[in-house]
């Protein structure tokens, strides 16, 4: 897993951004991964293998809106953010590693038309520290 994935998951745990983007922290991750990872890799839209299958794809959040997010790893031992985009019904590849990929969805940096206009800075942060 890439370091800043682990440093946010560990830092904040479950968590919601403006109450859009969903995030799981290190203690829900695996259950959330293994139950929507499932579902997840029998759909004919997501194109690739999901965790728990060995070499899969990391379900690490989803939207509002139903949007799934993925950590995708890359033969040179990246991992990019990937999106099942449940709107669109279709997978959405990025380049990017998940500390760019946060940062400019959450600064609206991204040209995309399935994340909201954001308010300015900073984002209300509600965490489940169940």
């Amino acid at each position: 897993m890439p370091e800043d994935f682990i440093a946010i998951a560990g830092a904040y745990g479950d968590a919601a951004v403006s109450d859009y983007i969903y995030f799981c922290g290190a203690r829900t991750l695996r259950e959330y991964a293994g139950g929507m990872g499932r579902q997840l890799e029998a759909s004919r839209t997501v194109p690739h293998m999901v965790l728990p299958t060995p070499g899969g794809a990391l379900v690490w959040g989803n939207t509002i809106e139903g949007d799934q997010l993925f950590l995708v790893p890359r033969e040179d031992g990246t991992w990019t953010v990937s999106a099942f985009r449940r709107g669109w019904a279709d997978w959405h590849d990025t380049d990017l590693g998940f500390s760019d990929w946060f940062h400019l969805a959450l600064t609206g940096g991204t040209a995309t038309d399935w994340l909201p206009e954001w308010e300015p800075l900073p984002h209300r942060l509600e965490l489940d520290n169940g």
